[in-house]
C-alpha cells in the first residue's frame, strides 16, 4: 500500500483548484538553470573550473553550447566574467561564481544526493565531506531551529508581503 504525503497548503492555497501558480519561483529558476548543461556548468564552477575550454570539455558539450550557457548564466548573475592574460597571449575571460551562483549550491548538492541514493548502481562515486574534519555533509530541509522537516510537516502559505507588493503595483498601473 502506498502512503501519500504532501505539504500542508494553508489558507487560500488549500483549495488547489482556486489559484494558479503565477510568479512561481521554481519556474523562474528553471528558466535559468533548467538544462543539463547549465547545471553541469555550475557543478564545474563549484569544482573550480573557470575557463571556457574547461567548461566545454568537462561537461562534454560543444563550444557553441558552452558559450550559450555561460552567456545565459552570466546574464542572469550567477557567474561573472573576469579578464586574465597568459604571458604573450591576448586577454581572455574566465568565469567566477557570484554570491547568487554560490547560493545555488544546496540545490546542486541536493540533486547529487538524490542521484546517489536512487540512480547509482552501488556506492556514490563522490562523497561530500567537511574539508576540515572529513565529516559527512548532507542537504536537508530544516526549520530555523535546525529540526529536520518532513514533507507532511511543511506548511506552504501565501506571503502577505508579496500580496501587498502586487496590490501596490496594480494600483500604480
Amino acid at each position: 500500500m502506498m502512503f501519500v504525503m504532501a505539504a500542508v497548503m494553508e489558507g487560500p492555497l488549500a483549495d488547489l483548484s482556486s489559484w494558479k501558480t503565477e510568479e512561481c519561483s521554481i519556474a523562474k529558476a528553471l528558466d535559468i538553470v533548467g538544462t543539463r548543461s547549465a547545471m553541469l556548468i555550475l557543478r564545474e564552477a563549484y569544482y573550480g573550473t573557470r575557463r571556457f575550454d574547461g567548461f566545454a570539455s568537462r561537461v562534454g558539450i560543444t563550444d557553441a553550447a558552452a558559450a550559450t550557457q555561460l552567456r545565459k548564466l552570466t546574464a542572469a548573475g550567477l557567474l561573472v566574467k573576469q579578464p586574465y592574460q597568459e604571458e604573450g597571449k591576448r586577454t581572455r575571460h574566465e568565469y567566477v561564481l557570484t554570491a547568487m551562483g554560490r547560493d545555488l549550491l544546496p540545490v546542486v548538492l541536493a540533486l547529487m544526493q538524490w542521484g546517489d541514493a536512487y540512480l547509482q548502481n552501488g556506492p556514490a562515486p563522490l562523497l561530500l565531506v567537511e574539508a576540515a574534519t572529513g565529516a559527512p555533509v548532507r542537504v536537508r530541509v530544516c526549520s530555523e531551529s535546525g529540526r529536520e522537516i518532513e514533507l507532511d510537516e511543511l506548511g506552504v502559505r501565501l506571503n502577505e508581503e508579496y500580496v501587498l507588493a502586487r496590490r501596490k503595483s496594480r494600483e500604480k498601473a
